[in-house]
């Protein structure tokens, strides 16, 4: 595949005009979505459709093939209210992938559905915890097809539009969104387009007389370790809107999420 003028050309890879879209964007971000939908056709179908209010760049099939719906350098309406390294609005500043996948299923009985109501077969589903909740659930797979077609578009776009991060909708919508989900690979394609020479620690320091660590980004989670004291260094691991996962450097072996208000930096 390769990207001419904004458009992405290549084998199994059509077109069709979204009228959900904004003006220019100069993209920064690459962000993935699930739709949650029965098919990728009918997710087309709707994120074409001017009721929706909503669209993204590119939906890709359980087949692998891929639909764009737009310009990489124009806005679509994917993320919403949204986060990341200082941007707010995340539709201003990145490139939205969409994966024909149902999303998180019910168990009724000894099936799997959806939503909708669907089906599933237990081949397709994932028991598993995603990384902002404190239970498993059950998740519908991604294609081996789909996850090598997100792989190359994404080393793709990151080589044309220098992007900074490629990142899921629940890394920049914590508060709302669980997509793409624990069943996509997305720190392997992250590790594999950028590059693992990114993952420098950087250390802060608590500024707070005592801050508790807990085992997710949130007060419902539970505490990992006694309260850090003043002073206590740590290595910042990942950073989303208004909780750090941290490592504690003097300790062995203690992760947790922190609230960013009491970390200060350590200059180098």
């Amino acid at each position: 595949m390769k990207i001419e003028n904004h458009i992405l050309t290549g084998d199994d890879i059509a077109q069709r005009e979204t009228p959900n879209r904004g003006g220019p964007i100069t993209p920064e971000f690459l962000v993935f979505h699930f739709t949650a939908g029965r098919s990728a056709q009918s997710s087309i179908n709707w994120l074409c459709d001017v009721r929706a209010r909503a669209s993204a760049h590119i939906v890709i099939g359980r087949d692998g093939a891929i639909t764009q719906l737009a310009p990489f350098n124009i806005k679509t309406w994917h993320a919403g209210r949204s986060h990341w390294q200082g941007r707010s609005g995340l539709n201003n500043h990145s490139i939205g992938i969409e994966l024909d996948n149902a999303g998180r299923l019910t168990k009724v009985g000894n099936v799997h559905k959806a939503w909708f109501q669907d089906v599933y077969p237990e081949s397709e589903v994932l028991h598993a915890r995603h990384k902002l909740d404190a239970e498993p659930a059950f998740w519908h797979t991604f294609t081996p097809e789909q996850i090598g077609r997100a792989t190359a578009l994404a080393e793709e776009l990151t080589a044309v539009y220098d992007l900074k991060d490629i990142i899921g909708h629940d890394d920049i919508a914590p508060d709302r969104k669980r997509d793409p989900g624990p069943a996509f690979p997305l720190e392997n394609i992250r590790a594999r387009v950028l590059g693992r020479h990114e993952d420098v620690e950087e250390l802060f320091e608590v500024t707070a007389n005592f801050l508790n660590i807990r085992k997710g980004p949130g007060v419902e989670f539970g505490k990992v370790a006694d309260a850090l004291p003043a002073g206590t260094k740590v290595a910042l691991l990942e950073t989303r809107n208004r909780w750090s996962k941290i490592d504690v450097q003097q300790e062995n072996d203690i992760e947790g999420w922190v609230f960013n208000k009491y970390l200060k930096a350590i200059p180098e």
